[in-house]
């Protein structure tokens, strides 16, 4: 297995992807409602189950991109980073999230020996927990503000988008 180091960190803001189109994925956030998150982020996962399962699921494809299963571990955390997050909107006022690091967390949590079945249950609980979050967001809720480390300002509306591109992207890069 190669080693994490090959990675080069993603240090992008992809903010943008809240006003525009991802010219890699095609995710438009204007074509998706927030009350519709929920749903797409369990078909999601069920999607992801099935590539865990995969015989390649832990090659990397080229040295310098994750393999399926790293995704996966990724997919996983995001879910639960963003479950806290927007925990955090529906219970505080404007919270600032803590910092998070996702490739130092790829790193210590070494995701390419992981066992790729423990990751699809693990990343299947994460996806319909945060699932059952957005669900249950009170209408009136869903402008409640959070900031990101960064200063980002997001709303749950916003941040559920930003959430699903997210899922939706690496998706994309799995199937490339």
């Amino acid at each position: 297995m190669t080693t994490p180091d090959a990675i080069e960190p993603d240090t992008k803001d992809w903010t943008w992807v809240l006003s525009r189109a991802c010219p890699e994925c095609g995710f438009d956030a204007s074509s998706v409602q927030p009350s519709d998150v929920a749903a797409r982020i369990r078909d999601d996962a069920a999607d992801w189950v099935h590539r865990l399962a995969g015989s390649g699921a832990k090659a990397r494809p080229r040295p310098d991109v994750w393999s399926t299963l790293e995704y996966g571990c990724h997919i996983r955390d995001v879910h639960r980073i963003f479950d806290h997050r927007v925990r955090l909107m529906l219970t505080e006022e404007d919270p600032r999230f803590p910092n998070w690091d996702q490739d130092e967390t790829a790193i210590a949590d070494d995701y390419g020996s992981q066992d790729p079945a423990v990751v699809a249950t693990e990343l299947f609980d994460a996806a319909n927990i945060v699932a059952d979050t957005y669900a249950n967001v009170p209408a009136d809720s869903w402008d409640r503000r959070g900031l990101r480390s960064n200063g980002s300002e997001f709303t749950i509306a916003t941040i559920s988008l930003y959430h699903l591109h997210d899922i939706v992207h690496h998706a994309y890069d799995v199937s490339r």
